[in-house]
């Protein structure tokens, strides 16, 4: 990677960084009708900084990658409708907790709270482990010129280890949020991961090569002996 395409990588982190905490800080605590929500802002720091962790190595280790995850636009078709469904998804799940904090709807013992904190970042942590792993890990649904099957790591257990990892995060994160209200919302969301994984395996046949080998060596996609 050359200056120029550094430069404009920093931009792009410079501008994206921010703005999406500052848009978690606005579903969260506009919500809430108060700042006075610690869970959100345990979150928020917990998020935060394992964020920068990965941001900060992938940097260093691997541009590339960095490169691949802060694309946005997907390329198939099927993926673009998803995406678009999906949104509301997201969008009510981070909403909930503020209003069950707001109107004090369930509350979840602190304890619990701080043992999803711990979870959502080791699902974050895994999900970086596969990123050591796979340098073509792209936010899209894409095969770029060179790319090879990666079998080694968490891919030699299963097909999709960070589908794995983010499941993790994001079913985590209500109980984290202090709402159990919430989990029923991202319980939708591991449901559309494997939506997404039945069409990102059609594009990884018909473009990756070796492949269909892979799929034969690892049976399963997402959790050893079930799926």
């Amino acid at each position: 990677m050359d200056a120029e395409e550094l430069r404009s990588l920093k931009t792009r982190i410079a501008v994206l960084v921010p703005v999406t905490f500052l848009c978690l800080g606005l579903v969260f605590f506009l919500p809430a009708g108060t700042f006075d929500y610690w869970e959100a802002w345990v979150y928020c720091a917990v998020l935060f900084t394992t964020f920068c962790f990965v941001l900060v190595s992938l940097f260093r280790k691997s541009p590339e990658l960095l490169v691949r995850r802060t694309r946005l636009s997907e390329k198939e078709p099927a993926q673009k409708r998803l995406v678009f469904l999906v949104i509301p998804v997201f969008l009510a799940g981070f909403l909930i907790p503020g209003l069950d904090h707001r109107f004090g709807w369930l509350q979840v013992p602190v304890p619990l709270v701080l043992a999803a904190d711990c979870f959502v970042v080791a699902g974050y942590l895994f999900v970086y482990r596969v990123f050591q792993k796979n340098p073509y890990a792209s936010r899209v649904v894409e095969v770029v010129p060179g790319q090879n099957v990666i079998s080694t790591g968490p891919y030699a257990i299963v097909r999709h280890p960070m589908y794995l990892g983010v499941s993790v995060m994001w079913l985590a994160t209500p109980v984290a949020l202090g709402s159990y209200a919430a989990l029923p919302v991202f319980l939708i969301l591991p449901v559309v991961l494997i939506i997404r994984d039945r069409n990102e395996e059609e594009v990884l046949l018909r473009d990756l090569p070796g492949y269909r080998e892979y799929m034969q060596k690892v049976r399963y996609r997402l959790i050893t002996g079930i799926w």
